[in-house]
């Protein structure tokens, strides 16, 4: 039976973590090894972490360079054929997420594999934020503003290994830079699962890049060239758009876009 690696990565996050080990731990599918990553958290998140030592597969606190590298070094503690992470204030949408992931993985022969991303109020997630609704990959869609959302992409370790982890050089889009060097370079085998996979908190870190768009975009150019793709403007220009798209996409849907905005300002403001 495919193993899956699921690895958290975590500093200071006592409020939330619990909810993203129990949604692993719930997970109906029986072959999951769970690495817990700690940067050294100092506010009571260690002591929460260690509750479910026993049902843990590896746990270290260690500091490390930033989120990405945490992620790393998390993915080197691994052992299983397909990785996930797991922010700390995510949590899997169904226990039979996993199972379902694996079967499509394995059914399309994919290397990687991700789904829709539903944004929830912070401290009540039942409350529906905005809806990112992902599509199948196409050659070039990059180009076009187009990207998976990276908290739903699951990956082959065989990928890992043959082109490489999370670019350093990268602040605030190593996780675009590494799944356009995925997708669009190494054109590497993809599934699109059309369900959601993950609900995400608004006011995490991953929403510093939503009111940064300056320094996002230029990493987006960054990504092009350490690639060795020409840079064409349409992706910059199209990129924010499409994200707008589903901010409006969720207006009609969803009335609360207005609160998502609003959360993911004050989480940059109290950050800067």
């Amino acid at each position: 039976m495919i193993k899956v690696s699921i690895i958290t990565t975590v500093f200071n996050d006592k409020r939330f973590i619990e909810s993203a080990i129990k949604s692993v731990l719930n997970q109906s599918y029986p072959n999951i090894e769970y690495v817990v990553k700690d940067a050294g958290s100092t506010d009571g998140t260690i002591d929460i972490i260690k509750k479910y030592g026993s049902s843990l597969s590896k746990f270290v606190s260690e500091k490390d360079k930033g989120i990405y590298d945490g992620i790393n070094k998390a993915i080197g503690l691994t052992t299983g054929d397909i990785i996930d992470n797991l922010n700390s204030d995510d949590f899997y949408a169904n226990k039979d997420v996993i199972k379902k992931v694996v079967e499509a993985m394995e059914k399309n022969k994919a290397d990687v594999c991700w789904g829709d991303l539903v944004y929830v109020n912070r401290n009540n997630p039942e409350r529906v934020m905005m809806v990112w609704k992902s599509s199948e990959y196409k050659k070039g869609k990059f180009w076009w503003g187009w990207v998976p959302p990276h908290p739903t992409f699951f990956v082959r370790r065989s990928i890992y290994e043959k082109y490489g982890l999370f670019n350093l050089d990268f602040e605030v889009a190593a996780d675009y830079e590494l799944m356009f060097r995925f997708l669009e370079k190494h054109k590497v085998k993809s599934c699109y699962i059309p369900e959601t996979l993950v609900q995400m908190r608004v006011g995490g870190e991953s929403h510093r890049t939503i009111l940064n768009p300056l320094k996002g975009n230029w990493e987006v150019l960054k990504a092009w060239r350490v690639n060795g793709f020409k840079i064409v403007p349409f992706g910059i220009i199209l990129k924010p758009i499409r994200r707008l798209f589903i901010v409006f996409h969720s207006f009609f849907k969803n009335s609360n876009y207005k609160e998502f905005l609003r959360m993911a300002f004050k989480s940059f403001l109290k950050k800067r």
